[in-house]
């Protein structure tokens, strides 16, 4: 009975050690890249290294800011809002909220991924998700007045309306093709 347990804790332990070795795959991947780069063509590595590092500079100083929002919606909203407002029964109000949610912020889009899933794990639904993050990307309000300034209002409001449409249409996608148990991590969570 023992060596079953132990076996099983053998087979768990080296599951992990491959979960972490997976992990690492993309930045190991990433430094042969540099490394090749480097040999055959030095100018364009350290071209490349210096748009890494300002990169990385700009993560450093949004994602802070993001992670204590992210603490203060944890805390402060609580499950049974979200779930009411934005989960599977919400329908269109529960797009319509996620939409204006989404048009808010400022920020890139990498920002909205912590949000999303802060969304997902309070019970907001795939599709209002879909929307939150199809409008955080293509129509920050910020975003539409400088395009409004610089490409006339009438092409703004019709982009807006189309893209309205399609993060709608999207999201009625999302729902339809993508179940909470189809995403991992949302799966062993519950």
């Amino acid at each position: 009975m023992k060596k079953a347990v132990h076996s099983q804790d053998l087979g768990k332990a080296q599951l992990d050690r491959a979960k972490q070795v997976r992990a690492y795959r993309p930045a190991a991947l990433m430094l042969l890249v540099y490394v090749v780069l480097w040999i055959w063509r030095p100018n364009v590595a350290i071209d490349s290294i210096r748009a890494f590092g300002f990169s990385l500079k700009e993560v450093m100083l949004i994602m802070p800011g993001i992670s204590i929002l992210m603490g203060l919606f944890e805390v402060w909203v609580p499950k049974s809002l979200v779930e009411a407002h934005m989960g599977s029964g919400s329908g269109l109000k529960g797009f319509a909220i996620a939409f204006a949610f989404g048009t808010a912020p400022t920020g890139p889009l990498y920002g909205a991924f912590p949000v999303a899933r802060g969304l997902l794990d309070k019970g907001a639904s795939i599709g209002a998700v879909t929307v939150f993050l199809g409008a955080w990307g293509a129509a920050k309000i910020p975003q539409l007045m400088m395009e409004a300034k610089f490409l006339g209002l009438p092409f703004t409001v019709a982009r807006f309306v189309l893209t309205l449409l399609a993060v709608g249409i999207m999201g009625v996608l999302a729902n339809s093709l993508v179940k909470k148990e189809d995403i991992p991590i949302l799966a062993t969570a519950e």
